[in-house]
């Protein structure tokens, strides 16, 4: 009877060839060499959902959010190409226009840059940290959400007139924008399993080597997505440009339309912003490649160590503290100067407390509409690859860069030649909510739906459920929580919106952000503030929600 070969060998000899390649093969992090662990952490899982078609139940919709999201490049289709196509060229090759791709390009690159530190940095701070009142810090940080661009842009304004141009409009957008980028940083930070950056630093690795190794890429997709939203909105930002006095593509559009009859020149320019949109959505897109984001197992059922701060506790602080004050606590005191200034004699209370109803009411409208809209779009974007998936994302961003006058007087083209009762209706502005912010709310659900387990899915699909059922019973209450953080931010940026509500809303109607802007035109601040603050109140509700609902 033949021996079978020992399987021990002398202490310190090396593995056999075969047997290596079966650890190695295992994917077990603990049979490797410590650079090659190191490496396995750093790298994302794999998706494991398959690249299948879309399902009915989620193309259709999914389709028709994107064609409703198309309608204004339909109406700059016709415009752009009303005098032919050379002249449009004429005005898109003109060196005016290039100016303004320099001019806007500078300033979405600079404010997109300066949330990125703000918003990863307070979310670092308030969710891994031993930071004092992290919990308070983190709603104070998502509050600069309630307070209008052009609200920001006039505080500044009327401390320091000297801030007018570049600067200016550069501060007041990324004071009101961080929190697109920190809201999603932080959701990502509580998602990740802390065992991951505990192996890292077990294997020697400080807390900084950490988080860059480990943590960051982890983080890439919510950062990149969070950055999107703010790039977005500083291309399509109309109040604090204005204000401000900066020339980009939106003022200069803006000003076209108002000047002349002649719609072609500002419809060619509003298609060079379309253009730049769809390149942004495109390089946000291939940032997160093909890797998935959820954890497949339960991971670890405790909470993250906090990091100690030590002797930069005083510094974290004076951190947090700065960013607030001058995002939050600034624009409130100027209100409130103004609210002293003026007097009860200025403050129409009825007609506040009617504008405010108004306002609630379509943001709530107009907020419903579009996360109905965003949710197949967003689920398509998380769980299926390919061109299609790709074009219908894109197709729902193509709104969100468009001057808000410019989808107006689409919605009008349209609603006047094929649904003329909805003209000067509420139903139209509210459809402008939508086409302009469809983007914040696919955004949310497409980062939900990533967070949730794709394998729960691949099983219930294994025990004979439809689609829809798989939809209804195992996707939507996953991702419901980041699908209501979703249309609670959307809510706030529709009570915000200005230029389309100026032109659709009904006759008599008004908002708080247009009464706002009409005070402020003529010049009476004292007479504005009390609208001012009244919307950042209102905003600020769903605002701390939102801050709270992360903590």
């Amino acid at each position: 009877m033949r021996t079978p070969p020992s399987t021990s060998r002398p202490a310190g000899a090396p593995a056999p060839p075969g047997r290596e390649r079966v650890h190695e093969a295992s994917g077990d992090p603990t049979a490797r060499s410590p650079r090659t662990r190191v490496r396995a952490l750093r790298k994302p899982v794999e998706a494991r959902t398959p690249d299948r078609r879309p399902p009915l139940v989620l193309l259709v919709p999914a389709c028709v959010a994107a064609l409703f999201a198309l309608l204004p490049l339909g109406y700059l289709a016709v415009r752009a190409l009303e005098r032919g196509p050379a002249f449009a060229w004429e005005v898109v090759a003109d060196e005016r226009t290039l100016d303004l791709l320099g001019r806007s390009l500078g300033l979405t690159a600079v404010v997109v840059a300066a949330c990125l530190v703000l918003g990863v940095s307070l979310a670092w701070l308030t969710v891994r940290t031993a930071l004092p009142g992290a919990r308070v810090w983190s709603v104070l940080a998502t509050l600069p959400l309630a307070v209008p661009s052009y609200v920001a842009a006039f505080a500044w304004l009327s401390a320091e007139p000297d801030l007018a141009g570049f600067g200016g409009a550069a501060l007041a957008l990324t004071l009101v924008s961080f929190p697109y980028v920190h809201l999603p940083v932080a959701a990502a930070l509580r998602g990740i399993d802390p065992a991951q950056e505990e192996a890292a630093r077990s294997l020697g690795h400080g807390p900084l080597r950490t988080f860059v190794r480990v943590t960051l890429p982890q983080l890439r997709p919510a950062a990149a997505g969070g950055a999107l939203l703010v790039a977005l909105y500083v291309l399509s930002d109309f109040g604090a440009v204005s204000l401000m006095r900066y020339d980009t593509f939106t003022r200069a559009i803006h000003t076209s339309y108002r000047a002349s009859f002649d719609r072609t020149p500002a419809a060619a320019l509003s298609v060079v912003l379309v253009v730049m949109t769809i390149a942004l959505v495109a390089a946000e897109a291939r940032t997160r490649g093909r890797a998935g984001h959820a954890r497949t197992g339960t991971g670890t059922a405790r909470p993250a160590v906090p990091v100690a701060l030590g002797r930069w506790r005083p510094l974290a602080l004076l951190w947090c503290g700065a960013v607030v004050a001058v995002s939050v606590a600034f624009p409130l005191a100027t209100l409130g100067y103004w609210l002293a200034v003026g007097s009860s004699a200025t403050w129409d209370l009825g007609g506040l407390v009617e504008t405010a109803g108004a306002t609630l009411g379509v943001a709530a409208a107009g907020a419903a509409l579009t996360t109905v809209l965003a949710l197949p779009v967003g689920v398509i974007a998380a769980r299926h690859r390919g061109r299609g998936a790709r074009l219908l994302e894109q197709a729902a961003y193509a709104g969100h860069a468009l001057p808000g006058i410019t989808v107006a007087l689409a919605l009008v083209f349209f609603a006047v030649r094929y649904a003329y009762p909805l003209y000067q209706q509420l139903p139209l502005l509210v459809c402008a909510y939508a086409v302009l912010f469809l983007p914040v709310a696919v955004a949310a659900t497409r980062a939900a739906v990533l967070q949730a387990p794709p394998v729960l899915e691949d099983v219930a699909r294994s025990l004979g459920r439809r689609p829809w059922q798989v939809l209804r019973e195992i996707t939507v209450p996953l991702a419901a929580p980041g699908v209501a953080a979703g249309a609670a931010l959307t809510f706030v940026v529709c009570m915000k919106e200005l230029p389309a509500t100026l032109l659709l809303r009904p006759t008599g109607m008004d908002t708080l952000a247009t009464r706002l802007w009409t005070e402020t035109g003529a010049g009476s601040f004292a007479a504005a503030a009390p609208y001012a603050s009244a919307l950042i109140l209102l905003a600020a509700v769903p605002s701390y929600l939102l801050g709270r609902h992360r903590t």
